[in-house]
């Protein structure tokens, strides 16, 4: 059997290949960011997986994709969880953004760009990606993901610069203290994914106003940092993968129009995307 899995930060979608190349499960675990979790943790949530673990022993060949598996050192900590577990599989580490490539390749190279719980960007030409600014994360990076809008509303909101009606709003929904907020921040190694849980705050609020401007400003944030760097933006599609991407797609539209920007195409779950190209490309019968 072959596994073929994308991680972001917070969840790992993985889909299950028999020998034909036919689908045989779907399952998903945790994100498997070796920024915040170990090799034990790893291997720790796959045993876990009711659907994984009986047959863990059966896989040939192991092909990940995650956020955060920028250098060997960090695809190491992944490599080691995983072969921990999937004892007798090949296995295939590498990052979020190369499975996002083949995800969005249409036959052209384009500018490829993740937004879900943290963000980044690279070139694709159709056979390597280019990287012109590095990755930052969490907390000096990650503009325009959900992280970036769970950080804004926050600060907007400890620092009495939201109207009274949402602060109302937050306050009856979370009664949430600066001391809670900075214990779950500073204290937590998934600290990430709670700053990205507020992004569900923004997302009901997301007609308001001072709300939209939360999004459109974390955006042209995004567009500014991570896009404008690359002298292929002027010619090139924007084609996104994510989440936030999809759920913000107008203001993404609008914000990239602002700086005569194209917009491609915009991919929610790229899981799909990243087995057909696969079964294409990479798998040998």
């Amino acid at each position: 059997m072959i596994a073929i899995a994308d991680s972001g930060s917070t969840k790992t979608d993985w889909v299950i290949l028999d020998d034909n190349l036919n689908e045989v499960l779907r399952t998903s675990t945790i994100g498997f960011n070796p920024y915040f979790v170990t090799a034990d943790d790893i291997s720790s949530e796959l045993e876990k997986n009711e659907d994984l673990n009986p047959i863990a022993g059966e896989f040939k060949k192991v092909f990940f994709y995650g956020a955060g598996t920028s250098s060997e050192k960090l695809k190491e900590i992944v490599y080691n969880g995983l072969h921990n577990f999937f004892t007798n599989a090949e296995l295939v580490v590498d990052h979020d953004l190369l499975a996002a490539c083949y995800a969005s390749y249409m036959g052209k190279p384009a500018m490829v760009c993740i937004l879900g719980t943290g963000s980044n960007s690279c070139y694709f030409d159709g056979v390597s990606l280019r990287e012109e600014t590095k990755s930052l994360a969490y907390i000096l990076g990650d503009e325009g993901s959900g992280n970036d809008l769970g950080k804004r509303l926050l600060r907007a909101y400890f620092t009495k610069k939201i109207p009274p009606h949402l602060a109302k709003a937050f306050d009856d929904y979370y009664k949430l203290t600066v001391e809670e907020l900075n214990h779950n921040v500073y204290n937590n190694k998934f600290a990430n994914t709670y700053l990205a849980s507020f992004n569900k705050f923004v997302l009901e609020h997301r007609n308001d106003p001072f709300v939209q401007k939360i999004i459109y400003d974390a955006m042209s944030s995004f567009i500014e940092y991570q896009i404008l760097p690359y002298e292929e933006s002027r010619q090139s599609e924007l084609n996104f993968i994510g989440s936030i991407a999809y759920i913000y797609e107008d203001i993404i539209r609008s914000v990239a129009a602002q700086y005569h920007l194209n917009v491609g195409h915009i991919i929610r779950k790229p899981i799909d995307n990243i087995v057909d190209y696969h079964k294409k490309y990479l798998i040998n019968n």
